[in-house]
């Protein structure tokens, strides 16, 4: 099984991710999302695909989306600041051929595998 993982390798919960999907054979790429951030457009079908909004695939802890009022926002806003400063996003997504998850906790990877 072929499987995308949005990682952020400083993150406990992306790290123990990506130690499930290994354990499961899964034939991974792995995306350093900080340095390589997807575009609005990948976002926004991850976050369709996942059964998600933009503004629940934001990153709150640690980040001053609160401040901005982008749980408020409409999903163009959200996704574009997404863009520009990936800090903003929700850690780890991972996408496989049975669908896209936003897993946290880590063993909602379980789903897709």
């Amino acid at each position: 099984m072929k499987a995308t993982i949005w990682h952020n390798p400083n993150c406990g919960t992306s790290r123990k991710t990506l130690a499930l999907l290994e354990e499961a054979g899964a034939e991974l790429t792995v995306v350093e999302y900080l340095k390589n951030p997807p575009s609005a457009d990948k976002l926004a079908q991850l976050y369709r695909e996942a059964g998600i909004t933009p503004q629940q695939g934001l990153r709150m802890r640690g980040t001053d989306a609160e401040e901005r009022g982008l749980p408020d926002a409409d999903n163009k806003t959200v996704l574009d600041a997404m863009v520009a400063e990936p800090i903003l996003i929700e850690r780890p997504l991972v996408e496989t051929d049975k669908g896209v998850r936003l897993c946290r906790p880590q063993e909602k990877v379980q789903e897709i595998l």
